[in-house]
């Protein structure tokens, strides 16, 4: 094991000192020894003693407490300095130590994973907003390359088209502004914050564009939050998600989803080589997106983006969602669908807008039970690929949601 420089012995003494307050407040009870003996570590040992393993998952837990108390979908007073005890307790960690890292919701990936570089994006929290703003409301990804490819680069096609407001974010998920802001130091406003914000900078015209894929859960509390805050502006105005209206059933589509499903299918086959869908079918490839998937009445819209796509004609393209909602997009439903269609190869690819957890681990991870490896387990395909991209980097994507705002910004004009 590595001996300690001066760095990392200071990481330690400073995280012990911010985690034994902290910790006593999320209701750990782990002791944490701060002395600079008992993390000292000797590299003439032939072999780690009791009490050196004692102190490597002490520390190991200690961290893993830090990261569990800001996995919480509530911002408090004590946030800010949470992420920091955090960030401070992972810096202090040996290589051995960062491995034991294990707790509800920590683990080494949480700080250890490389997501891409951070500083690529940019969380649009400044203050001299001017009186149009244009809030672009996201669930939020941790994956640095992702973050910046797909939600910042709806932000910079919204800004660009209109010149004349103030392009600001919100992130409506609270466990991934903290883990963002402790891993990478960037702070990402959460809805009250935006919206306390745009007060305070004394905004007068508020079009709020959500990057959502669809008026599920996430949009309504989306919009109970906007209404709260109604009163403070001369005019507001909510733009359409990516799917645009739900409709009644699944034989129902609308120019959004037809327009979301030629942009998608067109990008995949492109990224596949294929000169088009139908190419592909002659090659016995079906391309299959994976969505989310939902209890609320809006997943109907998974089972719509389906029809959609035969309306195309787009015949070996098939619709998933992780959760398994609507019934018959759960994994082995579409692996019997693929199979008996008489598909061969298989590509998988993200039916959202961040190409984040969902699309790296459930999507393209190597546990048994995400989707590529339970396509490659159903032994019935020469071939399973995965393009991990999110439908926010797609130009015509993005054209889609700056169509969404001007219908927005129109209303307030009457």
């Amino acid at each position: 094991m590595r001996k300690r420089n001066c760095k990392k012995a200071a990481a330690a003494l400073m995280a012990a000192a911010l985690s034994t307050a902290l910790l006593a407040g999320c209701g750990s009870t782990a002791p944490v020894d701060s002395t600079p003996e008992s993390v000292a570590v000797s590299e003439a040992a032939p072999a780690q003693s009791t009490e050196e393993g004692d102190a490597d998952e002490m520390a190991a837990r200690n961290c893993a407490d830090l990261i569990d108390a800001i996995y919480v979908q509530t911002r408090t007073e004590d946030t800010d300095a949470q992420c920091e005890a955090a960030k401070a307790a992972w810096d202090a960690l040996t290589d051995t130590q960062t491995e034991m890292v294990e707790g509800e919701n920590a683990d080494p990936d949480y700080f250890g994973r490389d997501t891409g570089d951070a500083a690529l994006d940019d969380p649009r929290n400044a203050d001299d907003i001017g009186e149009n703003e244009l809030l672009v409301v996201s669930f939020g990804t941790s994956f640095n390359g992702s973050r910046a490819a797909d939600i910042k680069g709806i932000e910079d096609a919204l800004q660009a088209a209109y010149p004349d407001w103030s392009v600001r974010r919100a992130f409506t998920a609270q466990i991934i502004i903290n883990h963002v802001q402790a891993r990478d130091g960037e702070k990402i406003d959460n809805m009250q914050q935006a919206l306390d914000r745009a007060v305070a900078n004394g905004v007068k015209n508020l079009v709020v564009q959500p990057t959502h894929l669809m008026h599920g859960a996430e949009y309504d509390e989306m919009c109970e939050a906007i209404d709260a805050y109604k009163d403070k502006f001369e005019s507001v105005a909510i733009a359409e998600p990516l799917l645009g209206e739900v409709g009644s059933d699944a034989t129902v589509i609308n120019d959004d989803k037809v327009a979301v499903a030629t942009a998608i299918t067109e990008e995949a086959v492109k990224t596949a080589g294929y000169e088009d869908a139908a190419a592909a079918a002659a090659d016995g490839t079906a391309f299959v997106f994976m969505g989310h998937g939902t209890s609320h009445t809006a997943k109907v819209s998974y089972s719509q983006m389906q029809t959609a796509m035969q309306t195309l004609g787009y015949e070996n393209v098939f619709i998933g969602t992780v959760e398994g909602e609507p019934e018959d997009t759960a994994c082995e439903a579409v692996i019997e669908a693929v199979k008996a269609a008489g598909y061969t190869k298989v590509v998988l690819r993200p039916l959202m807008v961040v190409a984040g957890d969902h699309a790296n681990n459930d999507m393209a991870g190597a546990d048994e039970d995400s989707w590529l490896s339970q396509f490659n387990a159903a032994g019935c395909f020469d071939s399973v690929n995965t393009q991990i991209a999110g439908l926010g980097e797609i130009d015509a994507v993005q054209a889609l949601y700056v169509a969404h705002t001007k219908a927005a910004i129109d209303t307030l004009n009457g």
